[in-house]
């Protein structure tokens, strides 16, 4: 079976959003929460997945990740309030929004 990839945003405790990749969504969120592996999240925890896209490749969602950390701010977060929307033009197998 071909491994999935993931790219996903969160949302730290002071309000800054973090996009990034991986291959096991539920355990990078805890490695976020433990503060392992991302300096950028480490003193800035708790974090809360808001936003994530499911990928069959890594250089499919490498290309993701880097669109979408070129966005600014607001930008991410329509992305967040619409899931699917225009602003992504791609069709992906698996479009979670986690509203919270």
């Amino acid at each position: 079976m071909d491994k999935r990839w993931y790219l996903y945003i969160i949302k730290c405790k002071d309000q800054k959003l973090y996009t990034g990749i991986t291959n096991n969504l539920d355990n990078r969120i805890k490695q976020h929460n433990r503060g392992q592996g991302c300096r950028f999240t480490k003193f800035r925890r708790p974090v809360e997945l808001k936003y994530s896209e499911e990928f069959l490749s890594k250089s499919e969602v490498l290309k993701r990740e880097a669109e979408i950390k070129g966005w600014s701010k607001d930008k991410k977060i329509q992305l967040i309030n619409r899931g699917t929307s225009a602003l992504q033009p791609r069709c992906h197998q698996k479009i979670r929004n986690n509203p919270k």
